[in-house]
Order: C-alpha cells, then sequence, then structure tokens
C-alpha cells in the first residue's frame, strides 16, 4: 500500500478537495501542484487542511469572477480593443453623400479617443423598404429615416424601445428639409406653384408612397397646399387624383426618381427632397432649375439606436455615440453643405442665406401625427389607393 492510499479516507477526500478548487485556479501549473499537495498532506494537521481549501475556493472564485468580467468587456469591446468593432447604419437612400463625409470623421475621432477602429456596414434605400429590411432581420444598429413613422413601425415589431424620442436631443429628428419641384432648363412648362402639377400634358415623376418616405412627405405637401390655403379635402383629393394621373410609373426610392429625371430624361417635373436637388447640383457641378413652394411641410427625419441588435451586438457605447456626434456643429455643417436644414440653431443661422423662406409651413401634426396619416392616406385602400385607382 502506497503512501497515498495509507491516509485516513477522509483526508484523502480533503485532499481532494484541494486538488479541485487550487488546479482550476492554477490549471497552468497542475503538473507542479498535485504531488506538493499530497506530500504537504502527510507533515501537516486537519487544519492545515482546512486552510489550503479555503485559499483554493478564494482563487478559483477571484479566477470565476475575472473570467466573467473579462467576458463581459470583450462583448462591450473596450478601449484597449483595436478593430473588431462593426457598426451597422441603415438610412434612406438621399442621406447617402452626406454620411460619406460624416462616418469618416467620426471613425476618426473614436479612434483618436478610445484607441480603436470601426468598421461601418451602410445601407441606403427607400425610408419604408429599410424599415421592413430592419424588421425582417437585417441587423442594424442605428437607424435614420425619413419619417417616424417608420421607427414607430420598427418598435411595434419589438426592435426599438418606446420612448425613443427622448433619447436624442431635438426629439431624435438629426435633420429636416422641404419639398422642392425641379424643372426643366428655360421652365418650358411654366411651372410656379404645386396647382400647375395638375395642367394636362406635364409629366410628373415622383417615387412610390408605398416604399419611399421622400415621396410620402410629397403626398402630403400636395394635400397641404390645398388644405393650408382654405381649401377642403375633397377639393384635395381632387387636385392630386389629376397630378396622379400626370404620374407615369413610380419608382422605388427618391432617389431612383432622380435617377430617371436627370440621368434619363424622363418627366418634366421631379417632386424631391429640397436638399436632394442641392446635393445632385454639386454632384453634378452645374445648377439644377428647381422652385421650393412657399406652401410647404417640414420634413422631419428622425435617428435611433436599434436596442435589440446593439444588445446582441455589444455596440451600445459606440451606436449612442455616433448619434450623439451627429447633432455636433460639425456633422450639422455637413449635412447643410448637401441641402439639408440644420436642426442645430447656431448652424442654421449660419446658413440661412442658402435656404428660400417660406411663407405657410406645416408638420406633419398638424395633420393628425403620423399613426392618422398612414390610417387615413397610405393604408391598404385608404385615400392614396383609391387615387391610384383613379388612374386606370
Amino acid at each position: 500500500m502506497n503512501q497515498w492510499q495509507s491516509l485516513p479516507k477522509s483526508r484523502r477526500h480533503l485532499i481532494k478537495l484541494v486538488q479541485t478548487y487550487t488546479l482550476k485556479a492554477l490549471q497552468p501549473l497542475r503538473k507542479w501542484c498535485i504531488q506538493p499537495i499530497r506530500s504537504w498532506s502527510h507533515r501537516h494537521s486537519s487544519w492545515g487542511f482546512i486552510c489550503l481549501f479555503l485559499v483554493g475556493v478564494s482563487l478559483s472564485v477571484m479566477m470565476t469572477a475575472c473570467s466573467s468580467r473579462n467576458a463581459d468587456n470583450a462583448g462591450n469591446a473596450g478601449a484597449t480593443s483595436k478593430s473588431d468593432v462593426t457598426l451597422t447604419f441603415v438610412s434612406y437612400s438621399v442621406t447617402n453623400a452626406a454620411y460619406q463625409q460624416i462616418i469618416p470623421k467620426f471613425i476618426e475621432k473614436w479612434k483618436k479617443e478610445h484607441n480603436q477602429n470601426i468598421t461601418f456596414n451602410q445601407s441606403y434605400d427607400g425610408s419604408g423598404s429599410q424599415t421592413l429590411a430592419v424588421i425582417d432581420g437585417k441587423e442594424a444598429d442605428v437607424v435614420h429615416l425619413s419619417l417616424a413613422l417608420d421607427i414607430n413601425k420598427i418598435v411595434e415589431a419589438g426592435f426599438i424601445q418606446p420612448g425613443w424620442e427622448k433619447e436624442a436631443p431635438n426629439d431624435a429628428i438629426v435633420t429636416k428639409s422641404l419639398n422642392a419641384i425641379a424643372i426643366r432648363k428655360g421652365n418650358p412648362k411654366n411651372i410656379k406653384t404645386w396647382a400647375d402639377l395638375a395642367q394636362d400634358g406635364v409629366k410628373v415623376v415622383t417615387a412610390d408612397p408605398r416604399t419611399s418616405g421622400g415621396a410620402r412627405w410629397n403626398f402630403l405637401s400636395l394635400w397641404g397646399s390645398v388644405t393650408k390655403t382654405g381649401g377642403n379635402e375633397n377639393q384635395a383629393i381632387n387636385f392630386i387624383s389629376k397630378v396622379y394621373k400626370n404620374v407615369p410609373l413610380l419608382p422605388k426610392t427618391a432617389r431612383n426618381a432622380s435617377e430617371l429625371f436627370f440621368k434619363e430624361g424622363q418627366g418634366d417635373v421631379l417632386l424631391n427632397y429640397e436638399n436632394e436637388m442641392i446635393s445632385l447640383a454639386q454632384q453634378d457641378g452645374e445648377k439644377v432649375p428647381y422652385i421650393v413652394p412657399d406652401v410647404n411641410i417640414s420634413i422631419d427625419n428622425p435617428v435611433a439606436v436599434v436596442d435589440k441588435n446593439v444588445e446582441k451586438h455589444g455596440t451600445r457605447s459606440v451606436a449612442e455615440a455616433f448619434i450623439k456626434f451627429l447633432y455636433t456643429p460639425d456633422s450639422q455643417r455637413e449635412f447643410a453643405k448637401l441641402g439639408f436644414r440644420p436642426v442645430d440653431l447656431t448652424i442654421a443661422k449660419e446658413v440661412e442665406g442658402n435656404f428660400p423662406q417660406i411663407k405657410t409651413l406645416f408638420k406633419a401634426q398638424d395633420l393628425g401625427g403620423w399613426n392618422e396619416i398612414q390610417k387615413k392616406f397610405f393604408d391598404e385602400g385608404a385615400i392614396f389607393d383609391k387615387i391610384q385607382a383613379k388612374k386606370f
């Protein structure tokens, strides 16, 4: 019988416990631990075993706690991480040019402050289409969409927590714009106001309200041009019906509509964002003739963190910092350069001379808010569908 077997059963059991907890904490030193522990056991009392046992337990607990903290830190990509953070950013089509200027500045700022590289996965499409994509599984960390209705749909699907409007400044509205009418050089159709779009022989290009947030804003400007100047709803329906009879097709996005008008030469006029007209003029290097009617709607574009996805990806701190960056003077100036009306009042004052003044400006809230607007105008069988049915 060897020395180990000659020990009392209770003492062998205690030694095994010491081995278990001590070696759990000191796994890399395993081969150096077992024999010294056994040898030590022949020369010391049971109280010594107990002390050694408690030391092993303590070491194990500390190692477990450290491992847990390390796992948490890894999930959140701490300040010493280098290049393991990816942020998925989803927005509507006409913001693309602005973000090509803003995102590199944020990446540089974050790197300087946190010594961490960020890779952005960017996606730009119609606001309505992007909304459906996020709901269907596109794992956006941050969304900047054309209208609050689209973000509310993501809330209803369980991806964003209610109250998102209060998580960022200005009720989470990060950019503003107005509706504009692009015309052909020399204005051969003599277009001056919304009313002129109902004339016979005027071919109108606008996107589809079922997929494009910009197209919904277009529709609401047409509606308000009647109801906010003394007309009733029947008059508004008759007017918009005439305008949409002049719309030969409905492209998916506001950017698609711009391409049809400017690149393919389709249509006499284009309905789109004011910022889109300004941005395209800068890209093409020539002035785009357009009109900003003095009865117009304030196009308020919101931004939000997609709570469910940032929790999954461990990217909340980066996502929230990115949204905060969009409200800085630097970012607001970049938006303004590309035709967006800044929400920062100081920057708005700086650039006010670049934008025409509006006589009658109304908001979505003046039409009942987006839930009422959706139900009244854009749900299946609502006013837009009825107007479309009259075309055929």
